[in-house]
């Protein structure tokens, strides 16, 4: 199927015979194009989140020339469009800080451009959720070629998986039962190759539910970013655009409340990163679909965690990839998924794992068999979290998700990591610790800091997990008894300000209950004590960013992008 040339949104940029056309027109020709590479030819944009500072992208650059390759096959006219690289590994103070900067760039740069369709190269964290918010807020066809997750890693023997193996080896030296030479060994053994987080970390949470969603090809989203599967995926991916701009395939036509449905399915039954609720929330409400994150809670009540992959369980995402991947663990979950949801294929979710078959049950677990009865995430409410927290019980010590127990807070980040190594620290393995003032103002950005370390002197102990209660995020990558995203957070005056050394704290997880045993009068009277701190930023983005940003149950988008594509502006 073809577009005629004057249907494309590009054709008001090189189709017609003015002054303005004959510029756009000889640029290209500047380029070294000639016009039968372009005339009358759906331009796709591939926005590259390539970075020399981004480890999990570094082949994003080869990648990018498959796409073309596929571009060109298809029959359409590619432009590579480099986009901010969100990288875990050096961003400081957060790359959640700039999702909403990369989310702001990829629209605009697919809205000002002659784009006709867009090819989304990313996969790190936030990359994937920035990308696809801005795609979703342009309006125009689009596809995701993930990065993949990296080969799994190896210490003498043994399988090591990115982060959440990082944690685990860290309170062994910090308890002196391994070696620095142990530790320099794992440093040079857990990374082995380029691409995400090999763990069911948030990279491989959000490329799983991105393909759940409608937006990849597929069985894309499981492949290792180092098997030759990875490049031909990005070849088909290129080939596959061009039809879309044919088929008028916009995102609107595969986001819905049933696929947003499927995503979250998708996410129960991997055991995925609490992450995940954040980044769906914001990109469901660029459509303008409502989603409450009380929704991952109910579907997770009812869905089983099939993938056996760490933090949850015990295995890898090569693993995953060689158990049949994304599509035969989409086809073992099928019962819980609207089958009849349009994906970019063109075709339907149930078209696109017709056929799919689970080589390893060991690791892509029978719904009779899972690794846990019920999803990975829980919503907790309660006085201290009015508007909700997260958890993900899968994770943590069973024996901890019915807990009562002292409060240990701290005001800030700085005060907890000069205090948690003291020998003379006042704490015991029930409790509880606080951390405020780490939420999307507070952080600023919501860092990743809400697996609190274990205080040295219980680590020594043989102590490996405890109630840890923030308004930050985790990574993906962590595990533990960790309350999350408490909103509203503590720097706007949410209740988690109020709470103080010395409270007791009671926790349900399977009543969904999170109590502070303070009597009301007490916090009527701590709160007229409460001043605000003084912002973060006084310039620049970061001003920009405290301005609009909205709180985690909101899925920390601006209030300014949310909502439906606005009507395409006259171009002249």
């Amino acid at each position: 199927m073809q577009r005629r040339p004057e249907t494309l949104r590009s054709h008001r940029w090189f189709g017609t015979e003015t002054l303005r056309a004959f510029g756009h027109r000889s640029r290209l020709l500047q380029i070294g194009y000639d016009r039968a590479d372009f005339a009358g030819k759906p331009v796709v944009g591939i926005v590259n989140t390539w970075s020399d500072a981004n480890p999990c992208h570094v082949h994003l650059r080869t990648r990018a020339d498959e796409v073309k390759r596929g571009v060109w096959q298809g029959g359409g006219f590619p432009l590579e469009l480099p986009a901010m690289s969100l990288s875990e590994s050096l961003m400081k103070p957060t790359t959640m800080l700039y999702r909403n900067f990369l989310a702001m760039e990829t629209e605009e740069l697919i809205r000002s451009q002659p784009i006709d369709g867009v090819v989304l190269l990313g996969g790190c964290d936030k990359t994937i959720p920035a990308l696809l918010m801005g795609a979703i807020s342009a309006g125009v066809p689009a596809i995701v070629v993930p990065a993949g997750p990296m080969l799994r890693g190896n210490w003498r023997g043994e399988p090591l998986g990115s982060g959440t193996d990082a944690w685990k080896y860290w309170d062994e030296k910090r308890a002196g039962t391994i070696t620095d030479e142990d530790w320099h060994d794992i440093e040079g053994g857990i990374a082995r190759s380029f691409g995400t987080c090999m763990t069911m970390g948030t990279a491989a949470t959000m490329m799983s539910m991105v393909e759940a969603l409608g937006f990849m090809l597929p069985g894309a989203s499981s492949i290792p970013a180092a098997d030759s599967a990875h490049a031909r995926m990005a070849t088909a991916a290129g080939r596959r655009i061009v039809d879309m701009v044919a088929e008028r395939l916009t995102p609107d036509r595969v986001l819905s409340a049933a696929s947003v449905d499927n995503a979250i399915v998708a996410h129960a039954g991997l055991g995925g990163s609490t992450n995940a609720v954040i980044h769906l929330v914001a990109l469901a409400r660029r459509a303008g679909i409502p989603l409450a994150i009380d929704r991952f809670d109910e579907i997770a009540r009812r869905v089983p965690v099939i993938a056996d992959v760490r933090p949850s369980g015990r295995l890898l995402m090569e693993d995953f990839f060689y158990a049949g991947g994304m599509r035969a663990f989409l086809a073992r979950l099928s019962e819980h998924l609207d089958l009849s949801c349009t994906t970019v294929t063109g075709a339907t979710l149930g078209d696109d794992i017709a056929g799919a078959r689970v080589w390893k049950d060991d690791v892509i677990r029978r719904l009779d068999d899972p690794v846990s009865p019920e999803g990975g995430i829980a919503v907790l409410r309660g006085n201290i979290a009015p508007d909700g927290a997260v958890i993900k019980p899968t994770a943590a010590e069973p024996r901890l998700l019915r807990h009562r127990g002292t409060v240990l807070a701290f005001e800030s980040y700085d005060a907890m990591a000069a205090a948690v190594d003291r020998e003379d620290l006042d704490v015991t393995p029930d409790t509880v610790l606080v951390l405020k003032n780490a939420g999307p103002h507070g952080g600023p950005g919501m860092p990743e800091w809400g697996m609190l370390p274990i205080p040295l002197k219980l680590v020594r102990a043989g102590v490996r997990d405890m109630v840890r209660i923030s308004d930050a995020r985790m990574s993906g990558t962590s595990y533990g008894a960790c309350i999350l995203h408490v909103a509203p957070e503590a720097f706007v005056g949410g209740p988690l300000a109020l709470v103080r050394t010395g409270d007791t704290i009671d926790l349900d997880v399977r009543a969904r209950r999170l109590h502070l045993d303070v009597s009301d009068d007490e916090l009527a009277k701590r709160r007229a004590a409460w001043r605000p701190p003084q912002p973060r930023f006084e310039r620049g983005y970061g001003a920009i960013f405290a301005q609009h940003v909205s709180q985690a149950n909101d899925g920390c988008d601006f209030d300014v992008l949310a909502g439906p594509p606005l009507p395409e502006p006259e171009i002249h």
